[in-house]
């Protein structure tokens, strides 16, 4: 053993390919470590054709320095050729159809927005008056029993919603007041 090269410490890694369904966890010392281990327990890596990534953002693990920067426990994700990196969360595909009343004030419609949510709390500010008006009015504590046992989250989402809603109707009140506004000037200019 030579005193002068420094032993590499192994690390352990959470490794999935693209769709998450397959995850294996490998323990490697380095990249060129890392990428041998992987072509042995992934069935579907045939040659050295592929890609690491990191499971969370996509960014491309191709060199060892930025390998040794990484944490113990990082999940990453394998690429071959023609595979793309997806976020781990699916984007909210919001109905948009019309549904007709049948009496239960959104009980479903309420669990199924607020579920969406929490995968992607940024489609809050997408949401219409409709939408907003039901989580500003949902009972934190009734949702919580059900469906949801996070409680501070539904008490936050009901704040946020009601805020945002606040906030829309405000921007309209003073669109329609500009409204009024230039329906007055264009009137009184007629006048004269």
């Amino acid at each position: 053993m030579d005193s002068e090269s420094p032993q590499k410490t192994q690390k352990p890694f959470k490794i999935c390919n693209n769709t998450r369904e397959i995850r294996k966890g490998i323990v490697a010392s380095s990249l060129e470590d890392l990428t041998s281990k992987v072509k042995e327990k992934f069935e579907e890596i045939t040659d050295s054709n592929f890609t690491v990534v990191l499971e969370n953002d996509g960014t491309e693990i191709d060199d060892e320095e930025y390998f040794a920067t990484l944490d113990p426990n990082t999940s990453l994700m394998v690429l071959t050729t023609n595979q793309k990196w997806n976020p781990m969360y699916p984007t909210c595909n919001f109905n948009s159809k019309d549904q007709v009343d049948d009496g239960t004030k959104g009980g479903e419609e309420l669990a199924g927005l607020v579920g969406r949510l929490k995968t992607n709390l940024c489609h809050l500010s997408l949401l219409g008056g409709p939408e907003l008006e039901l989580l500003s009015d949902m009972d934190p504590e009734s949702l919580a029993d059900l469906t949801y046992p996070d409680k501070i989250f539904l008490d936050q989402l009901k704040e946020a919603s009601g805020r945002f809603l606040c906030e829309k109707r405000q921007a309209q009140d003073a669109m329609e007041l500009l409204r009024l506004y230039q329906e007055k000037e264009s009137a009184e200019s007629e006048t004269n």
